[in-house]
């Protein structure tokens, strides 16, 4: 765990709102992944930087115990193209706590961790948070995955 200070970034992708009451987002996140797969959203994706997948959590409507957006996609050079049916995003230059979480992602990894998270006595902003799919998260059985948690500095 570490305190890293990012640049904004742009991100197009679907779109989800949800909320942790209930178990919502445990059924409503999983069925945006398999949509964003099955329907190869990536490859929809327009000026997209490269296929590291993000998935974001914004648009809070206080923390992390009311509604909030998750937007699946990637980060891309320009917002100017937004493909029908998905979104675009900035999530804002700030401080972020950096959580790695690695194992296999089909035995609830990056959900434990974020359990963890909410938890911690962080400083969040609740502005964005979000996690990172590259190219070490590609073995689901043995991945590894970044999660940036929005802090005040």
């Amino acid at each position: 765990m570490s305190q890293v200070n990012l640049s904004s970034m742009k991100i197009i992708g679907i779109t989800v709102r949800t909320s942790n009451a209930s178990g919502a987002s445990g059924t409503d996140i999983p069925a945006l992944w398999n949509r964003f797969m099955a329907e190869e959203m990536l490859l929809k994706i327009p000026n997209r930087i490269n296929d590291t997948i993000y998935c974001v959590y914004t648009d809070y409507e206080s923390d992390h115990t009311k509604p909030y957006t998750t937007l699946l996609g990637c980060q891309v050079t320009e917002l100017d193209v937004i493909p029908e049916g998905m979104t675009g995003i900035e999530i804002p230059m700030g401080t972020y706590e950096q959580i790695t979480v690695s194992g296999n992602l089909l035995e609830g990894i990056v959900y434990n961790a974020w359990v963890d998270i909410w938890q911690r006595p962080l400083d969040r902003t609740y502005t964005a948070d979000f996690e990172v799919y590259d190219g070490k998260a590609a073995d689901m059985s043995a991945a590894e995955v970044n999660i940036f948690v929005g802090i005040r500095s």
